[in-house]
């Protein structure tokens, strides 16, 4: 017997800067993932699945600025507090049982860096990444909240090209916190002052974000 599916709706309306969307609706998960490799790794899109809506985002120069210093900033903040880190960068994370998969700006283990440390990553066995970051400057059409919380993962860190907003799982949604539970010498400001500098010199503002978080945990 041979179902079928509602009619493949997609939405392309106009966005502004930052990145460029595109939106399917009533996706199956197989088609998804033919999807996937048709595409292949070797791509600047970024593939996002939620339970039938696929969202495919195309970064643009914006978006790419603040998704790289925002590694830096996470690295320098791990580097200087002693800590270890395994970078997951946009690794696509599938998780079938649930029907979500993500593509994330970047993903980090630091506090089970141990659990996944040498090998590849297997989601059906081991912990989701500690922290994901994601730069949304424009509309996205999935809740990410409720991607990411299902994941299991601790901490999401949202970027809109403004405003930094960190959010901490508890139970089973986040709550938006005013300090990284990760990092909480660092207050919100010092990110804002690390992309202003880094938008003229990137160097300059690597060392400035350094040299005081010396300070700070001295």
């Amino acid at each position: 017997m041979v179902t079928s599916q509602p009619p493949l709706s997609i939405s392309t309306a106009p966005r502004p800067r930052g990145e460029q969307r595109v939106v399917f609706h009533h996706l199956s998960w197989e088609a998804y993932l033919q999807l996937l490799q048709l595409l292949g790794n070797h791509r600047s899109s970024r593939l996002t699945y939620d339970e039938g809506t696929l969202e495919i985002t195309m970064p643009l120069e914006e978006h790419e600025f603040a998704v790289r210093l925002l590694e830096l900033f996470v690295r320098i903040l791990v580097v200087e507090s002693g800590l270890n880190l395994k970078t997951m960068g946009s690794t696509t994370l599938n998780r079938e049982d649930l029907q979500r998969g993500a593509e994330p700006d970047n993903g980090f283990y630091i506090q089970n860096r141990s659990r996944v440390a040498g090998r590849k990553v297997d989601l059906t066995q081991d912990p989701p990444p500690d922290l994901i970051v994601e730069v949304d400057i424009t509309h996205t059409d999935i809740n990410k909240f409720q991607l990411y919380a299902s994941l299991g993962t601790p901490e999401f860190w949202r970027y809109n090209g403004q405003e930094w907003r960190i959010y901490q799982l508890q139970g089973e949604q986040y709550i938006e916190v005013e300090a990284s539970p990760t990092f909480p010498f660092v207050p919100k400001p010092k990110l804002y002052e690390f992309l202003e500098t880094g938008q003229q010199d990137e160097v300059a503002a690597e060392k400035a974000l350094r040299s005081w978080v010396q300070q700070a945990l001295s």
